[in-house]
């Protein structure tokens, strides 16, 4: 009976191996083909909309030691 449900289990995870690689090589067969082949993959890319920058945030100025913490260091 163990026997049995090892081969059940062994046979479940190849089946799902197999979809697994299946959908993978659905997505980017194409290029996985054009990278074996040598030549660049030809697909339409996606133009991002030009991005707004953020200014750096200022700096504050340093903070100035008074003179009795300097005579503690």
């Amino acid at each position: 009976m163990i026997a049995a449900l090892g081969t059940l289990t062994f046979l479940a995870t190849l089946w799902l191996l197999v979809v697994v690689g299946a959908a993978v090589l659905e997505e980017s067969g194409a290029k996985i083909a054009a990278a074996l082949k040598g030549t660049a993959n030809r697909q339409p890319s996606i133009n991002l909309a030009p991005m707004r920058v953020r200014a750096r945030a200022r700096v504050n100025a340093p903070m100035r030691a008074e003179p009795r913490w300097r005579a503690a260091a």
